[in-house]
């Protein structure tokens, strides 16, 4: 490889990790803001305003920048399987979840998607996982085994169990999507098919919330006012393009184990806003996580260095 060609695989790949940070700190920072935002309103709707929301603000991003148009053939099938499932499905079960757990394990919960993507990612790609990677992998996933603590729930109490199911079954859609995502073939750069996903989204919700809340009170006011500006916009539109485009510049189990930083963040932030207290558990999950991150991010600067 060229110089110059290994100059620009090294800038793609820093600005792939340097937007791979700034998801894992507004999603972080968005399992408390989520979490007061269900005190103003039910999760359905909630859920329903910040997809509209985030799929008016692509489309206008689309419509002025000149490529807004109507997705091929072969990307319809990417649009309607991240629409129901990435997005409407996982953060319809997240939400609804987020209501009987607290923010902090809420978010332990949903980012436990490296368990389904890591064998998915080697049997469907063949991606290596071994030496200092493989470790940095087991020492992630071993943070939110810590983290999520099965000795600390109540499994006697029905909430707690369908609260913690809900998320759950949200990881694991998203961990298909990852796989999906990876392996199909676009004919559209993600920007350009976003707002279409988010579209099916609100579809897909807005029907649920009508039937089940329709009688539910909102309490509007500046603070859900900030939190749904806060939710669509950014920690939607901007962050789930972000992902999607992390899936195509990073391998599938990179990329999943980096999103093990959000509950990290999750942690201190709903330790920050709602209270939550960081225990010694909490503490030692988290420190496994960073380490499991500096370790696989170690090991892909020398796969790089490698290959350049």
């Amino acid at each position: 490889m060229s110089s110059s060609a290994s100059l620009a695989v090294s800038t793609g790949r820093r600005s792939a990790l340097l937007l791979l940070a700034a998801v894992i700190v507004l999603w972080g920072l968005n399992w408390p803001v989520m979490k007061l935002g269900l005190t103003h309103m039910g999760p359905m709707t909630f859920v329903t305003w910040r997809m509209a929301m985030a799929a008016a603000c692509m489309f206008a991003f689309a419509a002025a920048t000149g490529r807004l148009h109507w997705p091929t053939r072969r990307d319809w099938p990417i649009v309607l399987s991240v629409g129901l499932f990435q997005m409407g499905g996982f953060m319809t079960l997240c939400t609804f979840g987020l209501q009987y757990v607290e923010a902090s394990r809420s978010s332990i919960l949903a980012y436990t998607t490296p368990l389904w993507v890591v064998p998915g990612a080697i049997l469907l790609f063949g991606e290596k996982v071994a030496g200092l990677r493989l470790f940095g992998v087991l020492v992630g996933l071993a943070g939110v085994a810590v983290m999520f603590n099965p000795v600390a729930i109540d499994w006697s109490s029905r909430d707690v169990l369908i609260g913690n199911g809900a998320l759950m079954l949200g990881a694991l859609l998203w961990a298909g999507q990852i796989l999906q995502i990876r392996g199909h073939r676009w004919d559209s750069p993600p920007l350009e098919l976003v707002g279409w996903q988010l579209l099916v989204a609100t579809l897909m919700v807005l029907p649920i919330a009508l039937l089940t809340e329709a009688g539910r009170p909102v309490d509007w006011g500046w603070e859900l006012t900030a939190i749904l500006v806060y939710n669509g916009p950014i920690a939607t539109a901007f962050c789930f393009f972000a992902v999607i485009t992390l899936n195509r510049a990073l391998p599938a189990v990179t990329t999943s184990l980096g999103m093990l930083g959000v509950p990290a963040a999750g942690l201190v932030f709903s330790a920050v806003m709602l209270g939550e207290p960081i225990n010694a558990t909490k503490g030692a999950g988290l420190a496994l996580i960073a380490c499991g991150l500096a370790f696989v991010a170690v090991a892909d600067r020398r796969t790089a260095r490698a290959a350049s």
